[in-house]
């Protein structure tokens, strides 16, 4: 009998001992070198939530990553298996000592089960630069994860005229070793003063490239053409992008191969400044609008002989390389007998990364009224050469019209007559042949049964009106109810028009976002500010979703938002569609 109290007090301590919550902080050592990198461990054998750290003084503070991990103990006591399932949770920070000195790292708090936990404080020593081995299982010198990421915006010029062309291609290079993924959290400039367009990526490739001087693989995240507005110091804001890296520890395994660790990395190109040049006043022509390049200019009439009242198209236009769509075409000068409309004006204009190239046109359609010979002007169009660095006028030659006489028009031997002679034709209207009659016996609208069924319809309207009013203030009080309907319907709004923009990637999966976006609305009963990545996952599990389906629709969630600043193919969009209209599908059915 004593043996079994023993055992069961036993037990009964062993059980209150682990149930206790710990929660400490460790870094390996108390004394680290100058050019030593310290992992710092805040550990708690729970879950624990509202994790506080402390300030690091002296120190540059890399973090925090997140470890949860599951263990599961078993215990023999006297021929009795005990099994205990262990939770635990890391938050680690690396820190690189700023100067030498004895520091003090304060207390961290975290909360768990409505109680809050602080760990003890932790002095740390730091002396003078050490010598650090390399051999398997050490830490190199001057170890800094994701040291050899960089992000880097290459410029065509920084000193272009107004006009020029300037390419901005936006690369990430990467040590040959590591691994880039999970793009996220885009943020492209706003280019102010400029006009701009993006060249689409067909896919992410990776390739050799050097930076630095040094060997290094690198990927080109996007291409932009700039063309600058004005003169002056101009400002590109930076370029950012989160990512996920598998990058070298420093570390080797007894089998020479080097250990590799995740981290997460945000990486900016910095601010970028473009000092533009104005284009020179000397030699400016008189009609110059703004054309810098080199192109080509046309005049073309459609025909050149006609009768009055008959119609030509004349067409000018200007081809080649250059700032296409940021001028303006010279404007005809015809003669007054000759009726002119507004252009058709077209554009075929393609912007790989050298810059604009293509045609552009104004199509003008012109009536002549009067018989005889009219001639169109020549007409100039300037521009200005970059390769010459000088302004060039084209002149088109002088177009003569010929028009014949025409039906029922007025008719001028030349142009310039002061007498004309008039052709009128006189056209009368002809009597009506049938006649419409009205019977002489109608019965009068007034007494009749029509009349009485519109005097009373009214009355008989009123208890429907007051029913359909009370139905509408119900429905109107049930503002949870109405909220739900109305993101309903934006959920098959935002579908339908996702399906109608396939092929155009960027307003495809913004209408993808909102009908995701817009769907849990409706189910979880939040609001947009309230869609964060955690509490969506946690209200669809109170919910009873299934993790497989929790899992998807993230997954789905992400790469819609990727999708919009990566290259995308027409498949892709349609798996995307299909993949949202299944997701949606399932999770409909679990959460009911």
């Amino acid at each position: 009998m004593k043996k079994i109290l023993l055992v069961l007090f036993l037990s009964f301590f062993y059980n209150s001992v682990s149930a206790q919550v710990k929660f400490e902080a460790q870094t390996e050592r108390s004394s680290y070198g100058l050019n030593e990198r310290i992992q710092l461990v805040f550990s708690i054998n729970n879950e624990g939530d509202n994790f506080v750290p402390p300030k690091f003084p002296g120190f540059k503070a890399e973090g925090p990553f997140i470890n949860k991990g599951n263990q599961t103990s078993i215990t023999i006591v006297n021929g009795r298996v005990n099994q205990k399932r262990e939770i635990s949770t890391q938050v680690i920070y690396y820190l690189t000592p700023t100067k030498k000195g004895t520091f003090t790292i304060g207390a961290a708090s975290i909360e768990f089960d409505e109680t809050i936990y602080k760990s003890a404080p932790i002095k740390i020593t730091i002396t003078d630069p050490i010598q650090m081995p390399t051999y398997p299982g050490q830490q190199p010198t001057n170890v800094n994860y994701g040291e050899g990421i960089h992000l880097v915006a290459e410029m065509s010029t920084k000193n272009p005229y107004v006009n020029e062309p300037v390419t901005v291609i936006y690369k990430l290079y990467f040590e040959p070793r590591s691994t880039v993924g999970n793009f996220r959290n885009f943020k492209a400039p706003k280019y102010n003063d400029f006009w701009s367009q993006y060249i689409d990526m067909k896919q992410l490739r990776a390739e050799r490239g050097k930076y630095n001087g040094k060997d290094y693989s690198m990927v080109v995240l996007r291409k932009v053409i700039l063309y600058p507005l004005e003169a002056g110091a101009k400002t590109i804001e930076p370029f950012k992008i989160d990512l996920d890296a598998e990058v070298p520890t420093g570390r080797r395994d007894w089998f020479g191969e080097y250990e590799m660790r995740v981290i997460q990395k945000s990486l900016s190109t910095g601010t970028q400044t473009i000092n533009v040049k104005p284009l020179p006043e000397n030699g400016k022509p008189e009609g110059f609008t703004g054309a810098v390049g080199k192109f080509d200019f046309v005049v073309k009439p459609s025909k050149t002989s006609l009768k009055a009242g008959e119609s030509l198209d004349l067409e000018v236009s200007v081809s080649g390389k250059g700032n296409l769509k940021l001028f303006t075409l010279p404007k005809p000068v015809v003669p007054s007998a000759l009726e002119m409309y507004e252009p058709a004006h077209t554009e075929n204009v393609q912007t790989p990364v050298t810059g604009m190239t293509g045609k552009i046109s104004d199509k003008y359609t012109i009536i002549p009224q009067f018989k005889g010979k009219y001639t169109i002007k020549p007409m100039e169009f300037s521009y200005y050469d970059l390769a010459s660095k000088s302004y060039k006028t084209i002149a088109s030659k002088e177009i003569t019209i010929d028009v014949a006489e025409g039906d029922a028009t007025f008719v001028a031997n030349t142009p310039s007559a002061n007498k004309q002679a008039i052709q009128k034709k006189e056209v009368f209207q002809f009597n009506k042949l049938k006649t419409e009659f009205v019977s002489a016996s109608r019965e009068d609208f007034l007494g009749s049964g029509l009349f009485y069924s519109l005097l009373f319809a009214p009355l008989l309207l009123i208890p429907i009106v007051m029913i359909a009013r009370k139905q509408k203030e119900a429905k109107d009080a049930d503002v949870v109810g109405n909220r739900v309907r109305n993101n309903n319907r934006l959920v098959k709004k935002y579908l339908s028009e996702a399906k109608k923009q396939m092929g155009d990637k960027v307003p495809f999966y913004m209408a993808m976002e909102k009908a995701l976006h817009n769907f849990l609305k409706a189910k979880l009963h939040i609001e947009t500010v309230e869609m964060s990545k955690d509490n969506i996952i946690e209200l669809l599990q109170q919910r009873n979703a299934s993790e497989q389906s929790i899992s998807q629709f993230m997954e789905l969630m992400n790469d819609c938002e990727f999708a919009r600043y990566a290259p995308a193919t027409d498949i892709a969009m349609t798996n995307d569609f299909e993949r949202a209209v299944e997701r949606i599908s399932e999770l409909e059915k679990q959460l009911k």
